[in-house]
């Protein structure tokens, strides 16, 4: 009895795949003969498929788009008519001749030609320098009143606002209660020149210069202290009061 269901045991996997393959082989042999069949069957005009399901003639020559009713317009162009989208392209003749005539190639170098003989653009730096906006941001500088008095009030908004966090201000009290700094530093490695300090300022005390050339060999130099920014703005008042007063009407 034991050996009769070790047997069967075994045979069992082996009969399983034998039906699988031939329950496999009448499907396929049926689905062969069901296409064969649908072939042979002639259509007739009568037929339910030709009458529900019509397929309308399609030319080698042209192209009919479902999207294309929505660009045609006219009376001569009626929407959901057959169009050729290829009839207004460069012709087979036009695109051999711009491939093998290289004409993309004598074009650019006509430009190259061209550029040849007109004057260079480029100028001897620093020999010879570009003009500047009145509004580039340059070198930072603390302006004083014409009587000698420093602008800078000590209200703190360029250091509020600005985004690098490159200002930091003391101040203290007067005498005759005027408030005014005591230490202005600004870190010009950190510095971004955004201008949101100059433009922060109700007095015009600290701006940014035109001066662009003030490169060091030591980080150190690139702190600078309340001295070092007012004589920037010593040097170069009349000149940032020429610019403030052009740009005075956008302000």
């Amino acid at each position: 009895m034991q050996a009769s269901r070790a047997l069967i045991a075994r045979q069992a996997p082996r009969s399983l795949f034998t039906n699988n393959i031939q329950s496999s082989l009448r499907s396929l042999v049926l689905t062969r003969r069901t296409y064969a069949a649908r072939a042979t069957t002639p259509v007739t005009p009568e037929s339910p498929v030709t009458q529900k399901d019509p397929v309308p003639p399609l030319s080698p020559s042209t192209v009919r788009s479902p999207g294309l009713e929505y660009y045609l317009a006219g009376a001569d162009k009626v929407p959901g008519s057959t169009v050729n989208p290829y009839k207004d392209g460069p012709s087979a003749l036009d695109k051999a001749m711009t491939s093998f005539l290289f004409t993309e190639l004598i074009r650019g170098m006509w430009i190259v030609l061209e550029q040849f003989f007109r004057p260079p653009y480029t100028i001897m730096y620093p020999f010879e320098k570009g003009p500047l906006s009145p509004r580039f941001r340059g070198e930072h500088a603390l302006r004083r009143y014409p009587n000698g008095e420093e602008r800078c009030i000590a209200c703190k908004l360029c250091e509020a606002i600005c985004p690098a966090q490159a200002i930091t201000i003391e101040s203290e009290a007067r005498a005759d209660g005027s408030r005014r700094t005591t230490k202005y530093d600004i870190d010009m490695t950190k510095c971004i020149y955004c201008g949101f300090c100059q433009e922060a300022c109700p007095v015009d005390a600290i701006v940014e210069t035109q001066n662009q050339e003030f490169s060091t060999e030591t980080r150190e130099e690139l702190l600078y202290n309340k001295e070092k920014l007012l004589a920037n703005g010593d040097r170069a008042e009349a000149e940032i009061a020429a610019n403030l007063h052009s740009e005075h009407v956008y302000r």
